[in-house]
């Protein structure tokens, strides 16, 4: 199995974070086990890190992760065991389950991961059927895949209150669909339990409450190990002025890339960090690598040409973009077969069941890997990213991977936080209409 090259001379810091790291293992445990006491973690998610060997920080999560395909399959045991324990805990009655993924019906990648995702929800106990909602799709469907697999879609309905298919009523939806299009009327309301819950779509779910539940976790976890929480956490601010298409904005996009930038730059000086600071624009909402751009002065988001603008007017599903994050970017020094490359961890509740390296040969160290010509690098995550290797030193493979595997679940537990807190506003957006209606009536 390849092994990922760091290739950096500043390991120094990064294995001054890593000793920490695995000598606090009890204690990390132990936080980590009380806080999902407190916090229901996502049902999935993904979270690409981005090694600079001076830091290890999370730059996205995604809610609805859709490269299963990518994982190594010696470690779907560990999917199996992981969906089960979710599962008992959400909705242990769950014995059918309706999958609804994207409607990307000619990427035979997806299909392929909605294949292995199906698979292991079956593996642990349940009867699965896949479930469209392309509106072209009235009979089952079956898509024949390069891998020699096939799956069959079939045409959602909708009875009262719950989604059925054909001779199938499920318990529960599962879904791997980011809902960018918005939250189609055929969802909304169900009697059936709906995993992630809708308020986890892009139609809601902005990156920047993410970053800013994030910094709450990575500040108590820096206490917790006595380290700078900057050594886990990008900065970042929002813009929610700006309009690409009309040139609106750009003094209020190019005032948050000078403060980012001037922060950066103070803690690249109080760590003696000779590389030039830069930080990532990308759409507060929205996914699959659209709607991003590095950047290393304000000069560069004013007076963007028309490509670059056209680039970021609009993300998934046409989904136009008036609100952008603007986070510091993080280095990749890891590269394999002298390609750069980042590692992104998948769970199920809150258990590492594995990950793989995304790899892009055009790219370059400070820009976004997630585009057109990455390929995926599988790695196991030897003991799967959570527990160190007892005699391996700082910097061992395992031992990085262990420590990648700690920094992701404190991704998913601001998820957690997230969508608490989403939950929590709609509650109360429903109850003041509620209120509304009454007064009016």
């Amino acid at each position: 199995m390849t092994v990922p090259h760091l290739t950096t001379a500043l390991a120094g810091a990064l294995l001054d974070l890593e000793k920490r790291i695995l000598e606090a293992m009890p204690s990390i445990e132990h936080w980590l086990r009380a806080q999902w006491h407190e916090h229901a973690a996502p049902f999935y998610a993904s979270v690409d890190l981005r090694n600079s060997g001076f830091k290890i920080a999370p730059v996205d999560t995604n809610l609805f992760p859709g490269g299963f395909n990518n994982l190594n399959p010696d470690f779907l045991p560990l999917c199996v065991q992981a969906a089960m324990s979710a599962v008992e805990k959400i909705c242990p009655e769950a014995k059918g389950v309706l999958l609804i993924p994207e409607s990307h019906t000619r990427n035979t990648f997806y299909l392929q991961n909605v294949v292995v995702l199906a698979s292991i929800l079956r593996q642990a106990g349940m009867n699965v059927r896949i479930g469209t909602l392309i509106p072209e799709i009235t009979a089952p469907r079956t898509i024949d895949l390069p891998s020699g697999h096939s799956l069959t879609l079939e045409p959602v309905r909708r009875e009262g209150n719950r989604l059925t298919l054909e001779d199938f009523d499920p318990c529960s939806i599962l879904l791997n669909n980011d809902m960018s299009a918005g939250v189609p009327q055929i969802l909304q309301n169900l009697g059936q339990t709906v995993l992630p819950p809708l308020t986890a779509g892009w139609t809601t779910r902005r990156k920047s409450r993410h970053f800013a539940a994030y910094d709450g976790v990575a500040r108590e976890f820096a206490s917790l190990l006595g380290i700078d929480p900057w050594l886990i956490n990008p900065i970042f601010h929002t813009c929610g002025k700006i309009n690409f298409k009309e040139k609106k904005g750009e003094d209020c996009l190019a005032g948050y890339v000078e403060e980012t930038l001037r922060e950066v730059r103070e803690k690249y000086r109080q760590y003696g960090i000779a590389q030039e600071p830069f930080v990532i624009v990308k759409a507060d909402a929205g996914t699959y690598g659209m709607g991003i751009m590095t950047v290393k002065s304000p000069d560069e988001v004013r007076g963007l040409n028309r490509d670059q603008r056209k680039k970021m007017a609009v993300v998934k599903e046409g989904l136009e973009v008036t609100e952008v994050l603007v986070q510091e970017g993080v280095y990749t020094f890891e590269s394999i077969n002298e390609a750069v490359a980042e590692p992104v961890v998948y769970m199920i509740d809150h258990f590492v069941v594995g990950g793989f390296y995304r790899v892009h040969t055009g790219r370059g160290i400070d820009e976004n890997l997630n585009a057109p010509g990455m390929h995926f690098v599988p790695l196991a995550f030897e003991s799967p990213c959570c527990v160190p290797v007892p005699g391996a030193k700082p910097g061992a493979e395992p031992n990085r991977f262990y420590a990648y595997g700690v920094v992701a679940r404190l991704a998913l537990l601001a998820a957690a936080i997230e969508l608490e807190q989403m939950e929590q506003a709609a509650a109360e957006a429903a109850a003041a209409d509620s209120a509304a209606v009454r007064a009016a009536s």
